[in-house]
């Protein structure tokens, strides 16, 4: 589900594209999808949303990567996912039970971002039923990486999951400080080093 697309393209060309490899809108269901959204930048720490706030904004990313990752009551953070341009990030504990966000999203580079209020969105379901079936199949789409990610946090070793990482996000070790990435495996920063020295090591010469 996740597509990567010409970075000449707009940030609306860009959402217009992801789109079409979703659900086949009409030419007036897509302008008034695309309607809902406008362009805003954030710099790298910022933060898109913050725990116990109640948060409605869904944001299409056109450039960047950002986080998502909750803290404990020592204050310690953990890394709960990463999200890259041409996927669709909100605050998803309220946006489906109205509750208060649990997590964290925060940049961890310059991002470039289309913004829209999911309530504005849900307000059209009637009016545009498509507009209800792209956010399920979000919704699925979120609840199926989430469920893999549990599952390999606790069937599968850290090297193992770190082969998993390099293969899903290629190019974020190049974007990202380290630490991040060991808190996404749930390991420290000395064992993710082991485990890239290691890997080296078993490169044919």
């Amino acid at each position: 589900m996740i597509k990567k697309f010409n970075n000449k393209k707009t940030p609306m060309e860009a959402l217009q594209l992801y789109l079409e490899t979703l659900i086949a809108f009409t030419e007036k269901e897509k302008a008034v999808f695309l309607s809902l959204f406008s362009e805003i930048q954030l710099k790298k720490k910022e933060y898109f949303a913050i725990e116990s706030e109640f948060s409605s904004k869904l944001a299409f990313i056109s450039t960047g990567v950002m986080r998502a990752f909750f803290r404990n009551k020592s204050g310690n953070e953990y890394n709960k996912t990463f999200f890259t341009a041409s996927q669709f990030v909100a605050a998803y504990a309220f946006i489906t039970t109205r509750q208060q966000n649990v997590i964290n999203i925060q940049c961890l580079t310059d991002c470039t971002l289309l913004i829209a209020d999911f309530r504005q969105l849900t307000s059209l379901y009637t009016q545009y039923p498509k507009f209800e079936s792209l956010a399920r199949i979000m919704a699925e789409y979120k609840f199926a990486i989430k469920e893999k990610r549990e599952i390999e946090l606790v069937t599968i070793d850290a090297k193992e999951r770190y082969t998993i990482f390099k293969k899903e996000h290629p190019d974020l070790e190049n974007l990202i400080n380290q630490y991040h990435i060991a808190s996404y495996l749930g390991i420290t920063p000395t064992q993710l080093s082991r485990i890239r020295s290691q890997k080296q090591k078993s490169l044919p010469m």
